[in-house]
């Protein structure tokens, strides 16, 4: 399997985040793409450097306008502001305030996020559509013949809703992928995010459209971020009711338990009838991540991809979470190698 990454993802890492009452180094850090690439190296993949420039139409379909010129530009209106370090928001529009767009900086910031756990700073831009380069150039690999793609995206996209940033995301890449698909003809084309944290913004994206099925499995939202999406009941609205299919579990949970959600969460894909898979992947299911409180082992993660191949779809496989940086490597090579019947 070839994998995609681009260098340029070193250009985002901001200092600090807000982390249970006191200000750390990101979890989300250029070491986990270092650490994936040399066990992806090691076990034989074929890893393809991309700095070809990005296609924005896709991008616009599930992205608004408005929210990407944000992106291009927060930094500089930051700094013309007279700020110092990164630009995280301390401000947000939340129930019963106006949901306007502010002139300044500082309530753009909370208008465009979803939290401050998140920061901008002089490479992110550039990064974050480093990143969803990556997705294209893996999409177009699939989409010429291959079985299965990664892209190594860093920043990740799953909690990148249409109009907001958040959870270490900017652009949503699997959202991206999936429209690449449509776009080139495919009717119907599923998402499983099997990240631990739930992907809010993917299904925020598809939540009112039927042509993208999006399932996730993830931490139950009343012990874990994102907190305010994930449940059960959330099963889709208008065009896409019955097309959104979320998998809570409680802290604790192991692969016995965790591989029943997925075996129904493909169980739905498969009467779906999509042409194509994009598989958000984050392997901080795994049980000594710093954030996160399932207890998945390395080895599971080989059944993990065993399941997913049982699809037969064309797959891009999409990098999101993981951050126990010794065995990131190994768990997301397993998942490819478990894929590949290896």
């Amino acid at each position: 399997m070839k994998f995609i990454y681009s260098d340029s993802h070193k250009l985002h890492f901001p200092q600090a985040e807000y982390h249970r009452g006191e200000m750390v180094t990101p979890f989300e850090k250029p070491e986990r793409i270092e650490q994936i690439t040399a066990r992806l190296d090691e076990v034989g993949f074929t890893g393809i450097q991309c700095d070809e420039l990005w296609d924005s139409e896709p991008v616009l379909k599930v992205h608004s306008a408005d929210y990407l010129q944000f992106l291009k530009t927060a930094w500089q209106e930051w700094l013309a502001a007279g700020f110092n370090g990164d630009l995280m928001a301390g401000n947000f529009p939340v129930r019963r305030m106006q949901q306007r767009c502010p002139k300044h900086i500082d309530g753009k910031a909370g208008f465009y996020s979803s939290g401050n756990d998140t920061s901008i700073n002089a490479g992110t831009w550039e990064a974050a559509q480093a990143s969803c380069m990556a997705t294209q150039r893996a999409q177009k690999v699939v989409a010429n013949g291959d079985a299965a793609c990664l892209a190594l995206c860093r920043p990740p996209g799953h909690h990148a809703g249409k109009d907001l940033f958040g959870g270490y995301c900017f652009l949503n890449n699997a959202a991206v992928a999936a429209q690449m698909f449509l776009d080139q003809g495919a009717k119907k084309v599923a998402i499983i995010d099997i990240d631990f944290h739930h992907g809010n913004g993917t299904q925020d994206i598809f939540y009112e459209r039927g042509d993208v099925l999006f399932a996730s499995l993830h931490g139950q939202p009343e012990d874990s971020y994102p907190y305010y999406s994930g449940y059960a009941d959330e099963t889709g609205k208008g065009d896409g009711a019955g097309c959104n299919f979320n998998f809570p579990m409680p802290p604790g949970t192991r692969y016995e338990t965790w591989a029943q959600a997925l075996e129904d969460a493909i169980f739905h894909i498969q009467k779906f009838r999509a042409a194509a898979l994009i598989v958000s992947l984050g392997v901080d299911t795994y049980k000594e991540d710093p954030i996160s409180f399932f207890g998945l082992e390395t080895e599971d993660y080989l059944q993990c991809g065993k399941h997913l191949s049982q699809l037969n779809l064309p797959t891009v496989f999409v990098l999101e979470g993981g951050y126990a940086l010794d065995m990131v490597g190994q768990n997301v090579a397993n998942v490819l190698l478990g894929f590949e019947g290896c």
